[in-house]
């Protein structure tokens, strides 16, 4: 562990400033995260289940992708909060069971960015080769492709909890304050993980960029069909603010980093700044997925208001997939 000491003092300061801060204000806080995460894991239940009610949802790639993407944010969001209160509350875990909750978090982290991706290339598919969409995004191709973005959303973190496991011989032992620096034993698996990032959502926003561009190049060409074109357009631009909302997550250690600095030593105003943060940019930005891109969908709209509150339910909608 010598090469993260400075990461695990850093980690001690920080839980000793958790820990004499936790007053009424920090509860408040933390009621404020829990609800907020709660209600965005139903708001993406309701939409699951929606799209579980109808068999035209389950036959068509855009929509298992966006089905996978509320999945996906909900685990993601659940255990930033799980965490969120272990530091808190001021609580140890052992090794492998922290390590077990970063690899999921790490995962589901990074699958949003790849499956933005996957999503618009399936956009970009249904535009530019309309006759030939059913035939090349298949059901079972979507699953292929899902378990790419698992495959390349993992990979990496889980060969530091490997190599971790190998390296220390007390890992499913030791009581460790759940953080994803405690998991690197060495120097350069920070920096392998920070480069995997950095190349990660450049080649994803290279993507969607191509998408895009492709799509108004094809909106402004074809004679016919240029409503869905325009629609796909729209799509494919939301997908590109929800990658910016991505990168933004991962800026997050900088930017505590840059807070702690900026504060020089005012613990208060410091961690008054870091929940913000955390509140900003880890909790809001996942919440906002099925509100820019579930609700304004035709299709899925009618059902969501239908499945929301179950004592008001009246009607059950036609669903017309386009």
């Amino acid at each position: 562990m010598a090469g993260t000491n400075g990461s695990t003092l850093d980690a001690f300061v920080y839980q000793n400033f958790i820990k004499v801060q936790l007053d009424d204000s920090a509860i408040t806080k933390l009621a404020v995260v829990i609800l907020m995460t709660l209600c965005s894991v139903y708001v993406n239940c309701v939409m699951l289940y929606a799209l579980n009610s109808k068999r035209v949802f389950k036959d068509s790639s855009r929509y298992i992708l966006f089905a996978h993407m509320l999945l996906n944010d909900s685990v993601h969001l659940l255990l930033t909060t799980l965490m969120f209160v272990l530091a808190m509350a001021f609580l140890k875990l052992a090794k492998a069971v922290c390590s077990l909750l970063i690899f999921l978090a790490t995962a589901t982290f990074r699958n949003a960015p790849f499956n933005l991706a996957v999503m618009s290339l399936e956009r970009f598919v249904a535009i530019r080769f309309p006759l030939r969409h059913a035939e090349i995004a298949t059901q079972k191709r979507t699953c292929i492709a899902i378990g790419f973005v698992w495959f390349f959303g993992s990979v990496n973190i889980l060969s530091d909890i490997i190599i971790a496991a190998v390296m220390d011989p007390n890992y499913y032992y030791v009581q460790m304050f759940c953080s994803r620096d405690q998991i690197f034993m060495k120097p350069w698996q920070l920096d392998v993980f920070n480069g995997c990032n950095t190349f990660f959502f450049v080649s994803v926003t290279l993507i969607i960029v191509f998408t895009y561009i492709s799509i108004v190049i094809t909106a402004r060409s074809v004679s016919s069909n240029k409503d869905s074109a325009k629609k796909a357009q729209r799509t494919v631009l939301l997908h590109l603010i929800q990658l910016g909302l991505c990168t933004t997550s991962f800026l997050y250690g900088t930017i505590e980093r840059a807070l702690y600095t900026i504060t020089d030593g005012n613990t208060t105003l410091f961690l008054h700044l870091r929940y913000l943060t955390f509140l900003l940019i880890l909790i809001l930005s996942r919440c906002l997925s099925p509100l820019i891109y579930g609700l304004r969908d035709d299709a899925i709209r009618p059902l969501f208001k239908n499945n929301v509150c179950p004592c008001s339910r009246r009607f059950y909608p036609t669903v017309h997939v386009q």
